[in-house]
């Protein structure tokens, strides 16, 4: 190497030594001090979006389109597994199942067969949404007194057995295939059972949320009443899969097996059923065979509201589904295209109306088969323009009330479409990110590979709330699909995933398709707002003022500085703001429909249509 190159290489205080003279020794020269310098800003601070030749500038990637079916999920691989089974002659319900099976392996930080399932679709032989939903009750053991004493200032914790109720999910699947399956039921499911078995390299916001929940149960393990079997399955060498390295679940995939040779009776009526009451015997919790054996899913008939044109529709309590119909029925009453895109004035508007219809979900949902919930009377319009004369334009309301009625997480959310115009809108959770913090084993050193959920800690345990506990009761879920309708067609199969967030982001993408004209991809794209604070119907109270609304940091600074005149108090962006898919159903001049599907850039997702 010649001199001049070899000094090049040298770090800069070597190459600085080896210039002095020949003479002169090191500590004779002194180098001088260096400068202070500041950190460096991290480079996704400044570094903004890169310039696509068509569309809106702030846009990751285009709408996919297709004619023959559709798939949009948070993972690529439940995304193809979908895919795959469309080609293979299944119907969009056969999709769906493989697709949430799939993703009970795939993204273990979001759902699994340990939680619940709900459904709207839209059935081309009866041209109309049906639903259902696939929520499981408490454990008839487990009685109001005792868990209240679990409670903690009057709301149940957040894992433990306390928290687990029957889980709906596998009985979802069943009773859909039952009506609207093509392919036989195992040729549905046991190819996820291979991929478990085989593995597959884990991908990058997954492994953030995988690595975050094992944290969050062992600082909670004083809670938690059974440790081993969930270190055996989500972290076998003791720590998490990092991004990139390869993921197994063979205990999963055996379960698999079961129910794809069983069917649902293996799960709730067979050998799952036996491991499942042996385990919670054993640590001391509550589930039985006889529970799981008596659990059905319902098939209901979803509400409906119409804004600007577009039939959107929700399901009933125990869900939240009412509350995105009463949000945009609020919102209805103001003009929010002239208002502009992204402006103060429409979140401002956006964010009131969420308010409002908060109170009214914290006050009366809940299982509609013990509680009476005044529905028709919520979702009309007549309602929605007497809270809506309640938002002041200029100003943040200091407090809200719920209205006087007539005597009420993380998740996976994915759509899919098939060629005979079957579109299916499917949400599926274990609540707070995997669960409740328990993983059943089969008493011979076997796991069943999965985590069950902890949508209990939902219930309210206040005599007289129509969401309070009791034995064999639902609890209020926010887990919720979306569907739309234009003309009396189907128009989108959509959601947007996160707990609370879930009503307000749907109303976000309505609004950004229906007042703004954004296309798929680009209403999931544009940043979204959230609104923290209101009160909650396990009934723990509202936040002091008017809460936190939380924006993204693509809204523009002169909307923040606004909103802050107007009286909000902002949050800095705090990665709450969901997981979006979408599959549109496009009516063309020449009388062929095609499908445009997008997905969410904040998951690991991907939609492909062909």
């Amino acid at each position: 190497m010649r001199r001049r190159t070899f000094l090049t290489a040298l770090p800069a205080g070597a190459a600085l030594a080896g210039a002095l003279p020949a003479n002169a020794s090191a500590t004779q020269a002194t180098p001088p001090a260096p400068r202070s310098r500041p950190a460096p800003t991290p480079p996704d601070q400044v570094v903004g979006m890169g310039d696509r030749i068509t569309g809106a500038k702030y846009v990751g990637r285009s709408t996919v389109w297709g004619q023959h079916g559709a798939a949009a999920t948070a993972h690529p691989i439940a995304t193809l597994m979908g895919i795959e089974t469309l080609k293979r002659g299944g119907s969009a319900i056969d999709a769906a199942i493989a697709i949430n099976a799939a993703l009970g392996f795939l993204e273990p930080t979001g759902n699994g067969i340990g939680g619940d399932a709900f459904c709207m679709l839209w059935d081309p032989k009866q041209g109309k949404v049906v639903g259902f939903n696939g929520s499981g009750p408490s454990p008839r053991l487990l009685g109001l007194e005792t868990a209240r004493s679990r409670a903690k200032d009057g709301l149940l914790p957040r894992y433990g057995a306390v928290t687990v109720n029957v889980p709906g999910t596998v009985d979802a699947w069943w009773s859909a295939h039952q009506k609207y399956g093509k392919l036989p039921w195992k040729d549905v499911l046991l190819p996820v059972a291979e991929l478990c078995e085989q593995g597959v390299p884990v991908p990058q916001v997954i492994a953030f949320y995988l690595e975050r929940n094992m944290a969050v149960f062992e600082r909670n393990r004083d809670v938690i009443e059974e440790h081993d079997n969930r270190r055996k399955v989500y972290a076998p060498n003791g720590e998490t899969a990092k991004t990139g390295q390869i993921f197994a679940n063979p205990d999963l995939g055996r379960t698999l097996r079961l129910i794809a040779e069983g069917g649902r009776d293996a799960f709730y009526n067979g050998p799952i059923a036996d491991a499942i009451e042996g385990y919670f015997r054993r640590i001391g919790g509550w589930m039985t065979k006889a529970d799981l054996n008596a659990h059905q899913t319902e098939w209901v008939e979803p509400i409906r509201t119409n804004y600007r044109g577009v039939d959107v529709y929700g399901l009933g309590p125990n869900t939240q589904g009412l509350s995105t119909n009463q949000l945009l029925n609020i919102c209805e009453q103001f003009d929010l295209k002239a208002m502009g895109f992204q402006s103060a004035a429409s979140i401002h508007h956006q964010a009131e109306a969420k308010r409002l219809a908060f109170e009214d979900r914290a006050k009366w949902f809940a299982d509609s088969r013990f509680s009476e919930t005044p529905v028709a009377y919520l979702n009309s319009k007549a309602y929605a323009a007497e809270r809506a004369r309640l938002i002041n334009p200029n100003r943040v309301m200091d407090r809200v009330f719920p209205g006087d009625a007539p005597t009420q997480g993380d998740t996976t959310y994915f759509s899919v479409a098939d060629s005979d115009g079957m579109m299916v809108s499917w949400i599926q959770s274990n609540y707070r990110g995997m669960g409740c913090g328990l993983v059943a084993d089969d008493g011979h050193g076997r796991t069943l590979g999965f985590m069950f959920q902890n949508r209990g800690e939902m219930f309210a345990t206040t005599d007289g709330h129509p969401n309070i506990y009791a034995p064999g009761k639902r609890p209020f879920h926010t887990i919720i699909p979306g569907f739309a309708c234009k003309d009396g067609k189907p128009w989108m199969a959509y959601g947007v995933m996160g707990g609370g967030m879930q009503p307000q982001g749907q109303a976000q993408i309505i609004i950004n398709m229906v007042d703004y004209g954004l296309d798929p991809q680009e209403a999931g794209d544009t940043p979204r707002w959230q609104h923290y604070g209101s009160t909650e119907p396990t009934g723990e109270a509202a936040a002091a003022g008017s809460g936190k609304l939380h924006l993204e940091s693509g809204v523009p600074a002169v909307t923040k500085a606004r909103l802050t005149e107007m009286g909000w108090s902002l949050g800095e962006p705090d990665g709450g703001f969901g997981g979006y898919q979408n599959v549109m159903m496009q009516q063309n001049p020449d009388g062929r429909w095609t499908y445009g599907a997008a997905s969410e850039m904040r998951k690991d997702g991907l939609a492909l249509a062909y």
